[in-house]
């Protein structure tokens, strides 16, 4: 598999079969694709968690082989992925000659605005809702780490443990989405991965959020992923201690009381490289069992799900 600078997971729990991103460059995700034989024909729905190229560049490819699947993206005003508002949305000026104005004055009821993937089948998310038994999309606007706010989803997955919650930047900030996936689904925060966008914060910030999800939120464990950042994966490390999962690229963790279990053959610890290990060697030092930890990975329970193109 090749290593690339974005995010993606295949998601197989309660029955469903999830895309969640699809990484950064269409050639790389193509690639990993292939490598992890991944069938991408058979999915359940796809969920596109916001608008950036590390999120969507494998777009292309996917349509290539699935052009029908359902996929979940944000709702935006003039969005990448396609969008609407009603043909109220500007101001008029009825002493105008009809020549010169919008539409000769005779506006549709609604402006639908093109997408790139015109033969994506999007159904734009404007809000949190349910959008299959036990699984919600938490939609929140997002201006942690960017220069414009930017719309995101994350999926929370109600499950007898608590919520698993798959995030793509966390650009609403990882405590706003965990406060609002909890009070919609009315549970705490059971397994969180993916990335925190911790990136631009200093050591201190890094910290205290890390400080947060453990001892306020009681989330139990943590997989940190793409965007999260070297010095954070170190702090959540240190905080989460045997309850930190590593996430790199081909990585498996299951769903379930001890994610942090299963076995070589199936689990995350057969698709590692060396760089892996030797990166997750290093950052596992502060643990007194980090030998022991390293070597018992999840193999796939009920749910599990592959990071497909992170660092």
């Amino acid at each position: 598999m090749r290593k690339d600078w974005g995010f993606s997971a295949l998601i197989e729990a309660q029955g469903k079969r999830i895309l969640f991103d699809t990484g950064n460059n269409y050639e790389v995700f193509a690639h990993n694709v292939n490598a992890k034989k991944v069938d991408l024909t058979h999915l359940d729905f796809v969920i596109l968690s916001h608008r950036h190229g590390d999120h969507m560049g494998g777009l292309n490819y996917l349509l290539s082989v699935n052009p029908h699947v359902p996929i979940y993206a944000p709702k935006e005003n003039f969005g990448v992925f396609g969008s609407s508002l009603p043909g109220t949305f500007y101001r008029r000026s009825e002493s105008l000659p009809p020549e010169m104005r919008y539409f000769d004055g005779k506006p549709p009821e609604t402006l639908y605005f093109g997408t790139p993937w015109p033969q994506g089948k999007f159904t734009w998310v404007s809000e949190t809702t349910e959008v299959a038994p036990g699984f919600h999309l938490i939609v929140l606007r997002g201006p942690w780490g960017v220069d414009l706010d930017v719309m995101e989803i994350s999926l929370a997955i109600d499950t007898p443990e608590g919520v698993v919650l798959v995030v793509g930047c966390s650009h609403p900030t990882i405590e706003k989405i965990v406060e609002t996936a909890s009070a919609e689904i009315k549970k705490p925060v059971h397994l969180i991965i993916g990335g925190l966008h911790l990136l631009p914060a200093k050591d201190t910030e890094t910290e205290r959020i890390a400080a947060a999800l453990h001892d306020i939120w009681k989330v139990d464990w943590i997989a940190p992923a793409h965007c999260t950042g070297e010095p954070a994966f170190q702090i959540l490390k240190k905080t989460f201690g045997e309850r930190h999962l590593y996430a790199g690229l081909g990585n498996t963790v299951a769903f379930g009381p001890n994610p942090g279990a299963g076995d070589a053959e199936n689990g995350s610890y057969a698709f590692f490289d060396d760089a892996d290990l030797q990166t997750y060697r290093q950052l596992a030092r502060s643990s007194p069992d980090a030998e022991e930890h390293e070597l018992a990975h999840a193999a796939p329970g009920r749910g599990a799900y592959w990071v497909g193109a992170h660092l």
